[in-house]
């Protein structure tokens, strides 16, 4: 069974895209090769800068023969049904046969279609997929049709086995496959002739070119963390950096290099974004001062010099890059001492949303409801309000404006240059938190405060002007946005009643819409056309009360059912999140039928004991009682037309099981009530797990639908007790199998 060996040979191919490109070249070919009959043992894709590279063993040398029978019309069916199914089968009528059948005689075609050698196949398969490559952006050259990421300059095809290798005959636009390539541009461009797989990595090796992206990427990190070490410095982590140097050369070479000291003291945050955005470095860090003090490159090559005049021509770049951040840092201190009015001044200008005002309208808006929640968090409400009119004045930055991934960062920095308290400054680049699933939550009340109110703001201002995600767009970031509450909320605990909130921010946000100083009077019914249609005439004269007409019914009604809308939102978030926890999605929709689950700690909390309580064996078997009782009760009530919902009484008890159920009931009643009142769900919901056993043995002992209609209904009325005390802990009829 041969090999199959693939190199497509181009200019450079941007770093960015080539884990997408291999994982496409091994996806296509492979899915190609099987559709068409064959198998393989294993495939592997590698990139360089200038090559993609599909391996495939095991391949099998040809496709197999296939035989189908296929059926017909019957023998004495119109002639044109026969025609139509000669069309399908491309025979003659001479070339079927007949045989019987169920209701008569019916024609069957013989269709043979013969295996075909894998060197035909490859070339088919290749070509389509050279052709049909998915790349982001691609171009044309010279006189030919082909689109490709760069000009593809040669490609390599070869199947190889014990015997030998052949070259499958296969041409691109002129490009014909052939057995031979390259080394390094630089340190081995004589093209090379190779045989196979083993022989084609062996090949590359010596002639400078490391083929394996993973291992060009721990060569990297491994050099460079070594000469850091030897330093006494450490090297800033940066994996999404080291994949990114791994795709930019064939043979990394790491360098070390100093930066100027009088580029020292600016903020290691600084250094590092202006290395790694302008300059592919990485950082290197003072473990003791936590300084950035020298940095990394990686070039392409090996020199006689052993990389000085590259370190020389590299230190000049970065020189100017870092006399820019200087520049910028320095002005933008200065401002910042100032007491960053101009900054304020010059958000006013900023639109934030067309239909949401400016940034400072919106600056205005988060100070308000960081006060509101401020002691929610235990936060000092001032602080809060404080922390909320200045946390974005960084965006006015020179620092920002060129690196906008350090908003907040800087906005520390100016808050600390400004004097400001350490709370307040810490709040300037928390409250963006988290960014991520992975990323950490603000923890410091302020922060927790300005956290919650920017990212509510943003969610009620969008909700407001039905501005939500569809599909896969969200093009305001409001998952993210709701995501982030969910996780502020959880990480520190905070016990927020989310539902007056958002119903509040919503009033909020269309008394502003529809007042006349914020909104011209041809915007009004655009954005706030539903709610128009509830407001009397004299809606937009002056000094009606925008909130009390908003508070009416009709209107109230509507913001209501936004508000109900974007809780539901944040509930789809929060489920994503626990489901990555390990909490099954139909314990927190089980949950979430319960009262106050707008509080999202409360929910959590409720829906973890819940999710402990039915991974036990008890757990799992009192839902399946509580389905029997439930089941059962339903169809008697549906079908006697009455409710069974009281006066359940021991005194009608006949047997011992049925008896102990009372007994089961009224001490599961006794110790769930207290304990949901406590919030001990974990005691609530153990109280009703040990209603297995009774309930099971009532199962077995007892006859619901007796003969006696006093004793039926007592028992159905017990079956009552039954699915109340369970339903007073959770929604069980929302669990799977339940």
């Amino acid at each position: 069974m041969p090999d199959l060996l693939i190199e497509l040979f181009s200019e450079e191919i941007p770093a960015r895209m080539q884990a997408d490109a291999r994982e496409a070249l091994k996806r296509r070919v492979t899915d190609g090769l099987v559709e068409a009959g064959l198998t393989y043992a294993a495939a592997r894709a590698w990139s360089t800068p200038r090559r993609l590279v599909l391996a495939v063993e095991g391949l099998t040398g040809r496709s197999p023969d296939l035989r189908e029978e296929r059926k017909g019309p019957r023998v004495d069916a119109p002639e044109q049904a026969l025609e139509g199914f000669l069309r399908s089968t491309g025979l003659t009528k001479d070339q079927l046969q007949a045989r019987d059948d169920k209701k008569g005689q019916v024609w069957i075609a013989i269709l043979e279609k013969p295996g075909r050698p894998a060197a035909d196949i490859v070339a088919e398969v290749l070509e389509a997929t050279i052709r049909n490559f998915p790349w982001p952006k691609s171009m044309r050259w010279g006189a030919g049709s082909l689109r490709w990421v760069r000009p593809l300059q040669s490609i390599l095809c070869l199947l190889s086995d014990e015997a030998g290798a052949e070259i499958v005959p296969l041409e691109v636009d002129g490009i014909r496959a052939g057995d031979v390539t390259r080394g390094h541009r630089f340190m081995a461009p004589a093209p090379f002739r190779v045989s196979g797989v083993e022989d084609y990595q062996a090949k590359l090796k010596r002639a400078f070119v490391m083929l394996d992206q993973d291992e060009r990427a721990a060569h990297i990190w491994h050099e460079a963390t070594n000469a850091a070490f030897a330093q006494g410095l450490e090297l800033v982590e940066d994996r999404g950096l080291l994949a990114e140097v791994a795709g930019l050369v064939e043979w990394p070479v790491v360098l070390m290099g100093a930066i100027r000291e009088d580029f020292l003291s600016l903020p290691p945050e600084v250094l590092q974004t202006s290395m790694k955005e302008h300059q592919k470095f990485f950082s290197v860090r003072d473990p003791g001062t936590g300084r950035i003090v020298r940095f990394v490159t990686v070039a392409n090559r090996e020199t006689p010099d052993n990389g000085e005049t590259i370190l020389h021509g590299n230190g000049k770049v970065l020189a100017a890059r870092l006399s820019d951040a200087a520049f910028f840092w320095g002005n933008d201190l200065a401002v910042a001492r100032a007491g960053m009015a101009d900054w304020r001044a010059g958000l006013e200008q900023v639109t934030f949303h067309g239909k949401l005002g400016s940034q400072a309208d919106r600056i205005a808006r988060i100070e308000a409801l960081a006060r509101e929640i401020a002691p929610l968090v235990g936060a000092d409400a001032d602080q809060a309000a404080q922390a909320a009119r200045v946390a974005k004045l960084d965006l006015q930055s020179a620092m920002v404006g060129e690196f906008p991934e350090l908003q907040g960062i800087m906005g520390r920095y100016y808050a600390e240059a400004a004097g400001l308290p350490p709370q307040i400054a810490a709040a300037c680049e928390m409250h963006y938190k988290p960014l991520g699933p992975s990323d950490a939550v603000p923890t410091e009340p302020v922060s927790v405060a300005v956290a919650l109110a920017d990212k509510i703001d943003t969610l009620t201002g969008f909700w407001a002007i039905d501005e939500k995600p569809t599909g896969s767009k969200d093009p305001f970031a409001l998952r993210r946005a709701a995501l982030g509450v969910t996780r502020v909320l959880l990480g520190n605990g905070s016990r927020i009643s989310l539902k007056d909130l958002l119903f509040e921010q919503l009033v909020a946000k269309y008394v502003t819409l529809l007042s006349e100083r914020k909104v011209p009077g041809s915007l009004q019914d655009e954005i706030v056309f539903p709610l128009t249609s509830f407001l009397s005439d004299d809606w937009s004269k002056k000094g009606v009360d925008l909130r009390n007409r908003l508070m009416e019914d009709d209107a109230r009604g509507l913001i209501g059912s936004k508000a109900k809308d974007l809780l539901s939102f944040l509930h789809d978030r929060l489920k994503v999140h626990l489901r990555e926890q390990g909490i099954r999605h139909d314990v927190i929709d089980a949950c979430l039928a319960m009262p106050n689950s707008d509080d999202l700690t409360l929910l959590v909390r409720r829906a973890e004991a819940l999710n402990d309580v039915l991974g036990t064996e008890d757990g799992e078997n009192l839902v399946q009682g509580f389905r029997r009782a439930n089941n059962i009760l339903t169809q008697a009530e549906a079908k006697d037309g009455v409710e069974y919902s009281f006066g359940a009484d021991p005194k009608f008890a006949e047997d011992p099981a049925e008896t102990a159920l009372f007994a089961a009931l009224d001490a599961a009643e006794a110790a769930i009530g207290p304990a949901m009142q406590q919030e001990d769900f974990a005691a609530a919901m153990a109280a009703m797990a040990a209603l297995r056993g009774p309930i099971d043995a009532f199962f077995e002992a007892v006859q619901i639908n007796a003969d006696n209609p006093i004793l039926r209904r007592n028992r159905l009325n017990l079956l009552h007790r039954i699915r109340a005390t369970c339903r007073a802990v959770a929604d069980l009829t929302r669990i799977e199998g339940a």
